[in-house]
């Protein structure tokens, strides 16, 4: 197959068909976004320019995972917010459950006040195994505990309350 470059990209394909598969499973799909002004999320939640996002069906309204953007409401701290995330901005979908997904090539930076020094230590070139710790961002959490801790070397998530 050619790389032409009318070819639509993987990464939309990717997140459904994991997404899809923690909800088969029961797990939460969990989202890592590099945050620039394309992305619409609660900027009280950013931190070092990234945000997570738990994107299952019971913490969103009106979800729609498309080639472009991801796309739904949810309660943050009570509050109903409309998210909009560029799919290019994803870096990770995993499962909170136990970590296992799949991060992504870093985007390029849009906006220079963004940091991505964190977010670049993790991301690796082509796609890999995820193993994550959660962040639980919508008003129906749960207190299941945090997947175990990653091997050193491998990226990690910290917990943002």
């Amino acid at each position: 197959m050619l790389n032409t470059p009318d070819a639509s990209s993987t990464r939309p394909y990717l997140l459904r068909a994991l997404h899809e598969w923690c909800t088969d499973n029961g797990y939460t799909p969990y989202v890592a976004v590099l945050v620039d002004e394309t992305v619409q999320v609660p900027m009280e939640y950013v931190k070092n320019g990234e945000v997570v996002l738990n994107v299952s069906f019971d913490a969103t309204s009106s979800l729609s995972l498309g080639n472009e953007f991801i796309e739904f409401k949810a309660r943050f701290a009570g509050i109903a917010r409309e998210i909009v995330v560029p799919v290019s901005r994803v870096l990770a979908i995993y499962a909170r459950e136990n970590g296992q997904g799949m991060a992504f090539p870093m985007p390029v930076p849009n906006s220079p006040g963004v940091s991505t020094q964190t977010a670049a230590s993790r991301a690796r070139p082509g796609l890999s195994a995820v193993d994550t710790a959660h962040v639980e961002l919508s008003s129906d959490s749960s207190d299941a505990p945090p997947p175990p801790t990653s091997p050193a070397g491998r990226p990690t998530l910290t917990r943002v309350k």
